[in-house]
């Protein structure tokens, strides 16, 4: 079956990192991992039902969302700065991932509620190697559906 025209597709190598409310960006990243959500599905039988089971709902579970990019001079000092904030003001916000299109357009938003970053590393440096240095973040979230919303 065709794509419709008038369907955008998001493209994997055109995505957008910002910190809300602070409108801060993170600079321009070459991989998201862990854009995933998961639920526990506990089950239930009774006794006098034989084989008959009810599943419900459980826990939602997010996996930690991790970037990585080659490190460059204006966007690993911007992640810097902002690590500097949240490791001595404790600021927790909102991460931002936009999706974009061809044309540079939001496809769709993701937003890490209460997102905080637990790692932060660089590859290792090696002169025998002509390998760009790649930076990885790692946060930590709260989830990005509104399952806990009233």
């Amino acid at each position: 079956m065709p794509i419709a025209d008038d369907v955008r597709l998001g493209l994997a190598n055109r995505f957008i990192v910002t910190v809300i409310p602070s409108n801060r960006s993170l600079g321009s990243w070459a991989k998201a991992d862990g854009l995933d959500v998961t639920w526990e599905v506990p089950e239930y039988r009774a006794g006098d039902s034989w084989n008959q089971r009810w599943f419900f709902p459980g826990f939602t579970k997010y996996t930690t969302v991790k970037l990585s990019r080659a490190a460059n001079a204006k966007d690993t000092a911007e992640v810097k700065k902002w690590l500097d904030e949240v490791a001595t003001k404790f600021t927790v916000g909102n991460i931002q991932i936009e999706l974009r299109d061809a044309q540079n357009e939001a496809v769709f938003t993701w937003e890490l509620r209460n997102s905080l970053p637990v790692k932060w590393s660089i590859a290792g440096f090696d002169a025998t190697t002509s390998k760009v240095a790649i930076e990885t973040l790692e946060l930590t979230h709260l989830g990005f559906l509104a399952d806990d919303l009233k």
